[in-house]
């Protein structure tokens, strides 16, 4: 195999890294737009100059195409796509998906895509579809993982893909993610999530895509088949998903639809192009609707979108500010904030891959209180040394009589002043307190008391908070401050 994926970069368990393919090299997250040759709104060489780095396409269609099968076998797939990045196949499921059978077997499929010079192949596996039973759901996954080990036997060094299906249920999942893994297998696709996406259920998909990482081992190259709108990339980076394949910004484009990094507009609707991509910068909203290329036009303006958002998420995995872009992308729809605070209920398991120090931390309402790095620092806390008595104080000022005197931020908690500096601490802003972030704090101070039975506490605050602390930390002596 000659797939090697190398970590440069990570935020939550989100990665910005290198996929090398057959002396290629992807940068991620990146996305793969999907190439159907005979609709070739915007060509790969189009692409390409785009920044465009891989592209998908099928092997089905290209089988039984009278126009590009026999091309594609005697050219092979790059030159027949004019482009010079890697180039991944899908088998036919997609076709499975849709027409419940196709007409090729899972050998000849694998035969045709090695043939064609595709760079990554796809094994014929089955898309179980949401509402599947646990048994049909059981079955077909046997029937993907007998294929993927057939793929395996008979292309041993072959860039295999290894899809991870289970349907719905979260344990079949996993257990399909360690059967992959057990593979030895680099680059794993999460499959038939499509009609997850497409009912707005990403609760659910962060559940099937998080017990998929679960078996998965961290360095794979995790795809997410199907995931098309730029509104939703952010919050699977964070899940950590590394690739993307899309046909949105074609399918859209002829539906008159307009992407925008949180949702999408008919053209119709629109009086203005509030995008700075060269279709937008070059005609107004009424000159897009009346053109004669306005198909291959909107299909340009989708693509540049989708670009820039993956950009977008690259720099912010960098920059360990990807919290709050998938707080902010995640706002743009009610079923997209249901998934992200699904993501934030599994923030103990992330944590583990979080970065202990990033540039800041930004609180954006009740949702921050559940970051990872909040929950580090609650288990920080403990650790803290104290004496018999002990003073947390709200608005930093101590008072005479105590052996410790701890400061008090929320939403993370106590702290000695020597990590007034470090972060969480330092590098936090927040803006007035609120009753939920205080709340998250007064965690903090229980996790010290639990961990000190022999120190007295004493906290600190005005009348405004007094309540609140009494409700969250019972049995802590209140020194309330007069105003």
């Amino acid at each position: 195999m000659t797939i090697t994926f190398e970590v440069i970069h990570k935020d939550i368990a989100g990665r910005a890294g290198r996929l090398r393919v057959n002396g290629r090299t992807i940068r991620t997250p990146a996305l793969l737009p999907v190439v159907n040759p005979h609709l070739p709104l915007v060509t790969p060489r189009e692409m390409q100059e785009m920044g465009v780095e891989a592209l998908i396409t099928n092997a089905y269609i290209f089988r039984r195409s009278t126009e590009f099968c026999d091309r594609a076998l005697a050219e092979g797939l790059h030159a027949v796509l004019d482009f010079d990045g890697a180039v991944m196949t899908d088998s036919g499921s997609f076709q499975l998906s849709v027409y419940g059978e196709v007409e090729v077997s899972n050998r000849e499929t694998l035969e045709f895509q090695q043939a064609i010079g595709s760079d990554i192949i796809v094994p014929l596996d089955i898309p179980t579809p949401p509402d599947a039973s646990r048994e049909r759901a059981e079955r077909e996954l046997a029937t993907t993982m007998g294929r993927i080990r057939e793929a395996r036997e008979l292309f041993p060094d072959a860039n295999l893909a290894g899809p991870v299906q289970g349907g719905i249920f979260t344990d079949l999942r996993e257990e399909a993610g360690r059967a992959v893994q057990d593979l030895n297998l680099t680059f794993c696709p999460v499959g038939a999530v499509v009609p997850l996406m497409e009912n707005y259920r990403y609760q659910d998909l962060v559940r099937v895509v998080l017990a998929a990482k679960r078996g998965l081992s961290p360095a794979t190259a995790v795809h997410l088949f199907g995931a098309g709108h730029p509104s939703m990339f952010a919050l699977a980076v964070a899940m950590g998903c590394d690739l993307f394949d899309s046909a949105a910004y074609a399918l859209f484009a002829r539906e008159g639809r307009y992407i925008t990094p949180h949702g999408s507009y008919k053209i119709d609707e629109l009086a203005e192009l509030p995008c700075p991509c060269r279709v937008c910068r070059s005609m107004t909203a009424d000159e897009l609707r009346q053109s004669e290329d306005r198909e291959r036009l909107l299909a340009l303006h989708n693509l540049h979108v989708t670009l820039a958002e993956i950009a977008r998420i690259r720099q912010a995995v960098q920059d360990g500010t990807l919290w709050e872009l998938v707080d902010e992308r995640c706002r743009s729809h009610p079923r997209l904030l249901t998934g992200y605070r699904e993501l934030l209920a599994h923030a103990a398991y992330l944590e583990r891959d979080d970065p202990v120090s990033k540039r800041r931390f930004f609180y954006r309402g009740s949702e921050t209180c559940l970051r990872t790095e909040v929950l580090r620092f609650r288990e920080v806390i403990p650790r803290i040394p104290l004496g018999e008595r002990v003073l947390v104080s709200f608005d930093g000022r101590e008072v005479p009589g105590f052996d410790t005197v701890l400061n008090f931020k929320p939403p993370f908690g106590p702290y000695p002043t020597e990590l007034a500096e470090t972060f969480p601490i330092g590098q936090s802003e927040i803006p007035e307190w609120d009753d939920d972030m205080v709340r998250s704090g007064c965690a903090g101070i229980r996790a010290l008391m639990e961990a000190h039975p022999e120190s007295r506490l004493t906290i600190r605050c005005d009348d405004a908070w007094a309540r609140i602390v009494l409700e969250e930390v019972p049995g802590a002596e209140v020194y309330r401050e007069q105003v």
